[in-house]
């Protein structure tokens, strides 16, 4: 049955999660350490977990009407691309999230042999892991390896097929949380300027938290009313 059909038509397409990635997710908030890839992977898992939500919803709500008509090859060659760049992306937001956490409480990591040590780990053991750990050994306090030179290459030759295949998946309603996402990190972090500004004045509306400003330093309020 399975070689008759293949294993992606015999898996339930529901997901179950032992806690890792939630402790992970709940971590990073603690510590202010933005990992969206992990929490869209636990979310898309959570999701996937209400079946019969889901199929009740089906029923009603519509989806997006368009078909792919496009060069099937080139999608196909994009998705992996797009894989790639994402993964990049998420071993960049987990290896961000230790390098905050070993601020935060003293850990004195060093990622690189971090790196090396998951690579004959029981879950990481990925190839990629050394590079990661190359990365760490040309620069000790890299901040983000997006911004290591080779990573940041292989990241830009990808970045046209990863934008292809997330602008796909939108036309064609097909849920790739974790695709998107891992781009809009990419976007957030390379951007020097950020919608922000929005965020602050919709909390100083709602809950006078106040507001920074460009211009001058302090803390300000409105009387939006």
């Amino acid at each position: 049955l399975v070689r008759s059909r293949g294993l992606g038509d015999v898996y339930k397409r529901q997901a179950q999660q032992k806690g890792t990635g939630k402790w992970t997710s709940q971590d990073s908030f603690n510590i202010a350490a933005p990992i969206p890839t992990i929490n869209s992977a636990v979310v898309a898992r959570v999701l996937s977990g209400m079946k019969q939500e889901r199929v009740a919803a089906a029923a009603v709500l519509p989806g997006a009407e368009a078909r792919f008509t496009g060069d099937r090859q080139q999608l196909i060659d994009g998705v992996r691309q797009a894989l790639y760049a994402s993964k990049i992306s998420a071993y960049a937001q987990g290896m961000a999230m230790l390098r905050i956490a070993s601020q935060e409480y003293g850990y004195d990591l060093d990622l690189g042999e971090v790196a090396a040590i998951w690579r004959a780990g029981c879950i990481i053991r990925a190839r990629f892991l050394n590079r990661i750990t190359a990365a760490f050994q040309r620069d000790a306090a890299l901040p983000n390896l997006l911004l290591d030179p080779d990573f940041a290459q292989a990241v830009s030759e990808r970045l046209p097929a990863w934008r292809y295949v997330v602008q796909t998946a939108v036309q064609l309603g097909i849920p790739a949380p974790a695709f998107g996402i891992s781009l809009a990190y990419y976007d957030g972090y390379r951007s020097a300027r950020l919608p922000a500004n929005l965020i602050q004045a919709q909390r100083d509306y709602f809950g006078a938290h106040t507001y920074e400003r460009v211009d001058m330093a302090g803390a300000f309020h409105s009387d939006w009313a």
